[in-house]
């Protein structure tokens, strides 16, 4: 594999990361305003999953 298709993999893969977690913060803000602890913990072990 070429070292710009490489390179070009690793930054997609790394962007995905970020939006996953800025959409996952997103939600664990929505939850917590609304009181779900039930939803906060789930979404707080998805982002232990995620990292």
């Amino acid at each position: 594999m070429s070292r710009n298709r490489h390179q070009s993999i690793t930054q997609t893969a790394q962007l995905h990361r970020e939006n996953l977690r800025r959409n996952l913060e997103r939600r664990l803000e929505a939850a917590r305003a609304s009181g779900d602890q039930s939803l906060v913990k789930m979404l707080e072990a998805e982002a232990s999953y995620i990292g």
